[in-house]
């Protein structure tokens, strides 16, 4: 839209706008960060609805899981690919170089994990991302096979569902709502 100061198609929220949960929650990722995400501002236009989404998400996508770090990333980038969400392709690449330590590849899965140059597990975890995101009715039992084929166990599957299912939610809010990935995130994880 030309406008480099916009970061949603809706009104965002001043900070003496929003509720003291996310006043708080700002204010922390600044002093973790050094900024705040927009998707921290866009969303808290609707205070309590953000607070909610982010309480799952950093459960999910933050705290120790069955997956790891790296993992969690690993399909955030997938999935978002998939669903051409540019600001979580742009803000979880960069957690995708950090995590991995490999800015190569999540570059390359940024914008074809075919290309890659994937272990079996990953490429795995990305067919079946790409199978839930583009084809969910066709999904069956038998596409967990190659998950556990790979060394997957019920837990690290049920997590990937889960992680998969938050980013095709997330992107189309995302999407829907314009919402720009912040300027920091371009050179985050790169040597």
């Amino acid at each position: 839209m030309g406008d480099d100061a916009r970061i949603s198609y809706l009104p965002v929220p001043s900070a003496d706008e929003v509720p003291d949960d996310v006043a708080k929650l700002w204010g922390k990722a600044e002093e973790n960060m050094g900024f705040v995400p927009n998707v921290f501002k866009a969303q808290a236009y609707n205070g309590e609805q953000f607070l909610a989404w982010w309480r799952y998400f950093n459960l999910l996508v933050n705290k120790e899981g069955h997956l790891s770090n790296a993992d969690r990333e690993f399909l955030a980038v997938v999935v978002s690919n998939l669903n051409r969400c540019t600001y979580c392709c742009i803000s979880h690449g960069a957690a995708l170089r950090e995590y991995s330590g490999d800015a190569r590849m999540a570059d390359l899965v940024a914008v074809n994990w075919r290309q890659a140059g994937l272990d079996e597990r990953r490429q795995a975890m990305a067919a079946y991302a790409e199978k839930l995101t583009l084809h969910p009715a066709e999904v069956t039992q038998a596409d967990l096979q190659p998950l556990r084929e790979v060394g997957l166990d019920d837990h690290e599957i049920l997590e990937l569902v889960q992680v998969v299912g938050m980013f095709n939610m997330t992107n189309r809010v995302s999407t829907a709502i314009g919402m720009v990935p912040n300027e920091e995130y371009h050179s985050q994880g790169r040597p």
